[in-house]
């Protein structure tokens, strides 16, 4: 097996098309093997070079509710009362510690997430 790190954007390109060989590759066999090493090597190219942004809060929240088919009174146990829900979702009220607890607890939306930005307004 010849694996070497990737360095460059040519090293990435190859190691991509590398892997698009090898994707029928089984289990436990040492093609399977360099599958698994590549993947992960190019997992910490990307990491690294192309990161991903967390999602805005409002952003986040939106996507959760329409994932699951909720409503604004499903999330007044979380948020507040209707009116508070609908202020946060219309970007007039930042979340509070204790609605990002809940948020995170209750619809699994990650914390990271939903502190991103609001801590952010909060400073402007």
């Amino acid at each position: 097996m010849n694996i070497k790190p990737i360095k460059t954007d040519t090293d990435y390109r190859e190691a991509l098309k590398e892997v698009e060989s090898l994707m029928t590759a089984a289990s436990n066999t040492p093609e399977g093997e360099k599958l698994d090493v590549l993947v992960t090597l190019i997992e910490a190219y990307e990491r690294k070079h192309f990161p991903l942004d967390l999602p805005d809060p409002v952003e986040a929240i939106k996507f959760e509710m329409e994932q699951k088919g909720l409503t604004v009174k499903d999330l007044e146990p979380m948020i507040g009362k209707s009116n508070r829900v609908y202020e946060v979702l219309n970007r007039k009220r930042t979340l509070t510690l204790r609605m990002i607890q809940k948020l995170h607890h209750e619809l699994g939306i990650p914390a990271e997430s939903l502190i991103n930005q609001s801590v952010e307004t909060r400073l402007v």
